[in-house]
């Protein structure tokens, strides 16, 4: 019952038909041209005809006629008809006592003659599904066909009413593959996704991204223009112009000229897609011949690489008089195809049979009326794909048929329902040529594509047909024939591109509303870099390390800048330090071999090695200023620094208050030094306040290693962490020196021949003056040498606490031996008592002499023996109430250096 409505619906339009002309004629319904008896129908549409006779005069319904008999039609009509026969020769029909018959149409590659034809086939099918069926002939349980996918699509929807099954050997337009629309179409080819993404494949390996499109108006052109344009975007090919052709092929002048126009007036574009019919290549070529012609160009110039589709890239007849000298390259892609032997040895059947084999066939009956001699001439329109294709839906028809039939008795006609023939093609699998197929669940086979290069050898065209292989699921070629080898670089050499391609270092820069293949390329900016060509944009380098000049492919490592030991000023100062390190071990060995002379004992004794000590340590420091900054560096450097410097300061310190107390003779002023002068507590206390400075400093904020990142560079330096608790640190050290250049300044006035407070007055100067320069200098300067500036100040100081402290007493130890004795110290000493004696006598006159006991002078000291008893004679200076004690302060030579003249 399911089959009724349809049917009713079918003949009530047919009914309605008949009444608008008033009788019924044969013209009605399509009658085929090739038929063949048999227990099972299968019917077939093939374009035998190239298009009909476009006649507007009449407003009345008819049969158009058909016009240009089209020979590679009339072929795969043909290999129906072999392929059918020789499954009615076959084990598994022969098995079942059934055979195949055969009822062909002619489509007229038109899609009204092509509904003619299909309904004759559903008005049998539906013939069955009455009452009286006795003068119903054999129903069709299948269809096959058609070449064109405007032309299947129309005659889909028609078979849909009755789920009569359709296998097209050649439409592949990508709507066919909808099942809610079409659910009994399928075909023995791939659809068009797989082959434009073929197209769009070998495109991008090639380097090209400026093609033209040209496309038949229907549902073929239509749907691979789309897929392949969306295709080609998601790639980057950009398509430069599209072209539609008029899918009848009469009468095509304007839009092949326009076509034509459109190519030459884009000499930029040298790859062209073609999804055209042959006819309509044949016309084009043509046209572009004698339009590059009429404006006085080269025929050089009509050159391209042409890519053609299934259906005409076996067509060698599009070239007409041209050669592929003229036109260029064609690469083409077809479906797969099988062994051809059998069709040719039917060929060679009919040819034997000729005007005998006509019958049953009007078709080859035209054919050979219109002259042709030999039916062999169809080979030169022989697609091996497409009759390959045929074949498939030939064996699948026969074994679903077959597999229907061994649960029933398929001799009478109407048993078989074709919905049965559409259940079984879709569910099972078929053979042929010993390999399985089956439609997959859009009713396609995609077995992928066959890639074909063109060549001209002498005149004629060579087809290649196994220059590569595409494999849809994986997306790529597989290169098979070493034979053509040499032909694909030729396409290497193909340009073609809307603007050249950019450099590395530069980046693609499009106008607003152009297409995104034309651009212009520009340098990348500074930090900013391309490594391939047609970048879209620069990469950005990582500025934290890294940098690059305008125009660059890659980024350059950024320098790392610190104050180097191979740097010549490092090298300069580094030797000054170790100098000033062996100058100080060998005035701290010179004084340890002289340790018991007066000048050693002068100098503080035990004293002066601390000073030499911190005079080491503070060198030592000097050079952790040079080298790649590190953490503990920064730390270490200039609590050293302040450590050992204000150790040292600290024993000067001690020494200008002993010279002080050596020599004041004002008894308050000698009172109030005795009290405070403690060594050993001045210099513990002066060390633990600058100690718990850096301590706090450590603590809270300590000195860190920072990197700061410049245009090209990375400099590396030691930053303060608290510039406060520097500045406290430096400031602790300049007022200990203030108090020794204070504290010796006073003592200026010594002996000629005693210079030891000028000299530490002069030490301290020079301490206070570089380090106010300082200041200034290290504020206003950055960059590698910053570090060098404090190193050249702690060097300037050390050398002047080295040379004015030292140097001299060395001079003497060594070059003025005579003068390093005891006897000269003492007659020095009693020289200066003399003078000051008198500057001292109203004083001593004004001293009340009623002490409580005799006490000892400051001056004079009774160990001191003179060499000669009436050479010399001490002062004595009997002021008990000054000093209380059993030996005076200078019992022991006084501790400062004469420098003798």
């Amino acid at each position: 019952m399911a089959w009724v409505a349809p049917c009713f619906y079918l003949h009530i339009i047919h009914f309605f038909i008949i009444l608008e002309r008033g009788h019924a004629t044969e013209k009605d319904i399509r009658v085929p041209g090739a038929t063949a008896p048999g227990d099972i129908i299968i019917g077939g549409i093939f374009p035998i005809h190239k298009a009909v006779e476009k006649n507007n005069d009449s407003f009345v319904p008819h049969d158009q006629q058909c016009v240009g008999f089209d020979e590679s039609g009339l072929t795969k009509a043909l290999a129906m008809i072999n392929a059918i026969e020789i499954m009615n020769k076959s084990p598994l029909l022969a098995a079942l006592d059934i055979t195949l018959g055969y009822q062909i149409q002619d489509s007229c590659a038109d899609v009204s003659t092509s509904l003619r034809a299909t309904a004759y086939f559903t008005q049998r099918t539906c013939c069955h599904t009455q009452s009286n069926t006795s003068t119903c002939g054999q129903p069709v349980m299948a269809v096959i066909g058609s070449s064109y996918s405007e032309v299947s699509i129309a005659i889909a929807r028609e078979l849909t009413l009755n789920m009569i099954p359709q296998i097209s050997y050649s439409s592949t337009a990508v709507t066919l593959s909808d099942k809610s629309r079409f659910p009994a179409f399928m075909r023995t080819i791939p659809n068009d996704e797989h082959q434009t993404a073929a197209m769009v494949t070998l495109i991008k390996s090639n380097d090209w991204n400026w093609v033209g499109i040209i496309t038949t108006d229907g549902d073929y052109g239509r749907s691979a223009l789309d897929n392949f344009v969306s295709q080609a975007l998601e790639k980057g090919i950009c398509v430069a112009f599209r072209s539609v052709l008029p899918q009848s092929e009469t009468n095509p002048v304007e839009d092949i000229s326009r076509t034509a126009r459109t190519i030459l007036d884009n000499p930029n574009v040298k790859v062209i897609v073609s999804f055209t019919k042959p006819s309509h290549m044949k016309h084009l070529y043509q046209e572009l011949r004698n339009q590059t012609l009429t404006k006085g160009k080269n025929l050089e110039s009509l050159k391209r690489v042409w890519v053609a589709s299934d259906s005409w890239s076996s067509s060698g007849v599009v070239l007409g008089n041209l050669t592929m000298e003229d036109i260029g390259h064609i690469v083409g892609f077809t479906f797969k195809s099988g062994n051809m032997s059998s069709f040719c040895e039917y060929l060679s059947r009919l040819e034997a049979a000729r005007h005998n084999y006509t019958g049953n066939n009007s078709f080859l009956r035209e054919f050979y009326n219109q002259g042709s001699n030999s039916v062999k001439t169809t080979t030169e329109h022989l697609h091996a794909d497409t009759i390959y294709s045929v074949e498939m839906a030939v064996s699948a028809i026969a074994q679903a048929v077959a597999s229907i039939c061994k649960r029933r008795n398929c001799k009478t006609p109407g048993t078989v329902q074709p919905w049965e023939v559409v259940k079984v093609l879709r569910e099972q699998e078929f053979k042929l040529e010993g390999k399985r197929y089956k439609f997959d669940k859009r009713g396609d086979i995609n077995l992928g594509y066959d890639m074909k290069m063109w060549r001209s050898h002498e005149g004629n065209i060579t087809v290649y047909n196994v220059v590569a292989e595409y494999h849809p699921d994986k997306k790529n070629f597989t290169f098979i024939n070493h034979n053509t080898s040499e032909q694909l670089p030729e396409l290497k050499k193909v340009t073609s591109k809307c603007s050249k391609s950019c450099n590395l270092g530069q980046s693609k820069k499009t106008a607003e509303g152009q297409h995104t293949c034309c651009y212009q390329c520009i340098n990348c900016t500074k930090n900013h870099y391309s490594n391939e060509t047609d970048m879209d944009q620069c990469l950005s380098c990582d500025t934290n390390r890294e940098w690059s000049p305008e125009g660059s492919s890659s980024c350059l490592p950024k320098t790392l800048l610190f104050f180097h030991w191979e740097d010549g000023f490092a090298v300069v100062l580094l030797m000054f330090s170790a100098i000033g390190i062996l100058l100080t071990l060998l005035v701290s060995a010179l004084f340890l071999r002289h340790d018991d002379t007066p000048v050693v004992k002068a100098a503080g004794g035990p004293l002066s090695q601390v000073i030499l000590f911190s005079l080491v340590v503070s060198f030592i420091s000097a050079m952790l200023f040079v080298g790649r900054p590190s953490g503990f560096r920064c730390k270490a450097r200039q609590v050293l620094f302040g450590m050992s410097f204000t150790l040292c300061v600290s024993c000067i310190l001690v020494k200008t208050l002993k010279i002080l107390l050596a020599f004041q003779f004002n008894p308050e002023q000698q009172e109030v030094l005795r009290r405070i002068y403690q060594p050993f507590v001045i210099v513990t206390v002066c060390v633990a306040i600058q100690a718990a400075i850096c301590i706090c400093w450590l603590v809270l904020k300590s000195p860190f290693n920072n990197t700061e990142k410049l245009a090209t560079t990375l400099l590396v330096y030691c930053h303060e962490g608290s510039y406060l608790a520097f500045g406290v640190m430096l400031g602790y050290i300049a007022v200990l020196a203030f108090v020794c250049f204070i504290c010796a300044f006073k003592g200026r006035k010594l002996p000629q021949q005693y210079n030891e407070a000028r000299f530490i007055t002069f030490s301290m100067l020079l301490y206070l003056i570089s380090w106010l320069l300082f200041i200034p200098v290290y504020v206003t300067t950055s960059g590698v040498y910053l570090p060098a500036v404090e190193m050249v100040i702690i060097l300037i100081s050390n050398y002047g606490i080295l040379s004015c402290h030292f140097f001299t007493k060395c001079y003497i130890i060594i070059f003025k031996k005579k003068q390093n004795t005891k006897s000269v110290f003492r007659r020095k000493l009693y020289e200066y008592s003399s003078e000051t004696t008198k500057s001292y006598s109203v004083f001593q006159s004004s001293v009340s002499w009623q002490q409580s006991s005799s006490e000892c002078s400051i001056i004079s000291s009774p160990s001191l023996s003179l060499p000669a008893a009436d050479s010399l004679k001490p002062v004595m200076v009997t002021n008990c109430g000054v000093c209380n004690c059993t030996r005076c302060p200078l019992e022991e030579p006084v501790d400062f250096v004469d420098s003798w003249s």
